[in-house]
């Protein structure tokens, strides 16, 4: 298949339109490198998906477009979907799961389309969507695996090239099920070889990473769900192909650079993008060299609102701003004015503490740092001056939950387990949760917070007698939320867990 001639020949701009590749210029100067950011947010649907969607049901017969379309998704695809058939005048059936916040549902219904709310997760949404086509006879527009698909999506290539210059050393593209960074990669690759094409994926939805490194697809359990954009457990059949072929290699990034890259497109733009949208510039700032220019596609900004607290609060740490660390000090008169002194005249973000048990005080501290050196430097003089430090900066527990919960601890409580989950945000989420577990175990800890997703993350105590392990093991799974054994992890051990556990650790 000719995917070159395809794309020249692609039909997006009757309803997409050709965005601008602006330069970051605060940012170029700081890295001594050239960021530019192609403004895929600036589309009519706030993202790149109506190239792709628009592409293919504009190939499609009348009599095809006449039986009405469908698409099951929870964000963009679904807006580019529904506009596109609004543009040319054919019914749009979205199918979606209930969990899907109201911002994307009303913008999916202001295009005219008709939407399916079903189950909680997008496998739910897949079978209603098969039962969908054989009940109804709809014609189905598929995310990403369709070749028209990925021909819409690589205009956004061909926009690159024909505005960096010549000067461009590489493209960054966020990969979810592969259909934009395929169609780029098979572009550039085809016009110019020489540039760089890298996919970015977040660290813990890496599917198409980990399907090129085995060299076969490969499913995902449970892929993240911060950056929802791209939260596909496994990539397409001809997505991984193109990717396998063109793609120079793939960038994982954490939560916290995504949050990091979020603050420096809206420094340069004054616009917020949502976290997908932000991986490709994580990723080239993560890999950037001097004298380089990067091409980072800004794939959307249909960000929830609520979620921006989540991300403001990580951005520090994304950019190796703020260090975060468990010290134990002595309960004795001075020892916090001593500590006080070590750290010196760095300022404090942070910090918790509540008088316990025993003969030391773990404090919950954070600190603001010029970059990773720093914090390590800092971490050295703290245990140079006799106290006891755990560095937390990178323990997802600690900053999603236990800096809220500090204080909470109690020496009584025996035989605790500790687990996150991730809740559906629907309702009965808890009382199905609950009507699982209660009567059984005791619930020794609960601590929520809404991040503006889709799925809520839940840290939950129970006292479980080690003989009755596997029984409440086999009621999790009977629940059938995602979740994570974290009994081990030393910001739970030394601020919520008993005293014994406090106090093992040696000096």
């Amino acid at each position: 298949m000719n995917y070159l001639t395809k794309i020249l020949n692609a039909t997006v701009y009757d309803v997409a339109k050709e965005t601008p590749l602006d330069e970051a210029a605060s940012l170029s100067k700081k890295h001594g490198c050239r960021f530019l950011l192609k403004r895929e947010d600036l589309q009519p649907v706030h993202s790149y998906k109506i190239r792709g969607a628009y592409n293919k049901m504009s190939q499609l017969s009348r009599a095809e477009l006449d039986k009405g379309v469908v698409c099951a998704s929870a964000g963009n695809h679904a807006q580019g979907v529904a506009l596109s058939a609004q543009r040319l005048g054919v019914k749009a059936t979205i199918v979606m799961p209930v969990t899907t916040p109201e911002i994307k549902t009303s913008a999916v219904k202001a295009y005219g389309a008709s939407i399916v709310l079903h189950g909680d997760s997008y496998s739910d949404t897949y079978e209603e969507l098969h039962r969908q086509i054989e009940e109804h006879g709809y014609t189905y527009i598929a995310p990403f695996d369709d070749p028209d698909v990925i021909a819409g999506q690589g205009t956004v290539g061909k926009e690159i090239l024909d505005q960096a210059g010549r000067d461009l050393t590489a493209v960054f593209v966020p990969i979810g099920g592969g259909g934009l960074a395929a169609g780029v990669s098979v572009y550039v690759k085809s016009v110019r070889p020489w540039v760089k094409v890298y996919g970015v994926e977040p660290e813990d939805s890496d599917c198409m990473y980990r399907s090129i490194k085995a060299g076969r697809r490969v499913s995902l359990d449970n892929p993240g769900l911060f950056a929802d954009g791209v939260c596909v457990k496994e990539p397409g059949k001809e997505t991984f192909r193109l990717c396998r072929e063109n793609l120079d290699g793939i960038v994982r990034v954490t939560t916290a650079e995504t949050c990091a890259a979020i603050k420096d497109i809206f420094e340069a733009t004054r616009a917020i993008c949502e976290p997908a949208g932000a991986l490709a510039l994580a990723a080239a700032k993560k890999t950037a060299k001097k004298g380089e220019t990067y091409a980072c596609v800004i794939s959307g900004a249909n960000m929830n609102f609520d979620r921006i607290r989540f991300v403001s609060e990580l951005t520090e740490t994304g950019e190796g701003r703020e260090a975060v660390f468990d010290c134990a000090i002595p309960e004795q008169k001075g020892s916090f004015s001593r500590f006080i002194k070590t750290i010196g005249r760095h300022s404090v973000t942070e910090f918790n503490y509540r008088m316990g048990e025993g003969f030391l005080a773990h404090v919950f501290v954070g600190i603001s740092v010029k970059d990773v050196e720093e914090r390590k430097e800092l971490r050295r003089r703290i245990r140079a001056a006799g106290f006891h430090s755990i560095d937390l900066t990178d323990d997802t527990l600690a900053r999603e939950h236990v800096r809220y919960m500090v204080g909470g601890r109690s020496a009584s409580i025996t035989n605790e387990v500790v687990y996150a989950f991730e809740f559906p945000e629907r309702p009965g989420a808890l009382y199905d949760f609950l009507s699982v577990i209660a009567g059984r175990w005791n619930i020794s800890l609960f601590h929520y917070r809404n991040h503006g997703a889709d799925h809520g993350k839940v840290l939950c105590g129970f006292q479980v007698p080690k003989e009755e392990r596997d029984v409440f093991v086999a009621a999790l799974d009977e629940i059938g939320y995602s979740y994570v054994d974290v009994t081990s992890d030393p910001a739970y051990k030394y601020f919520l867990g008993n005293r014994s556990a406090r106090t093992s650790r040696g000096k």
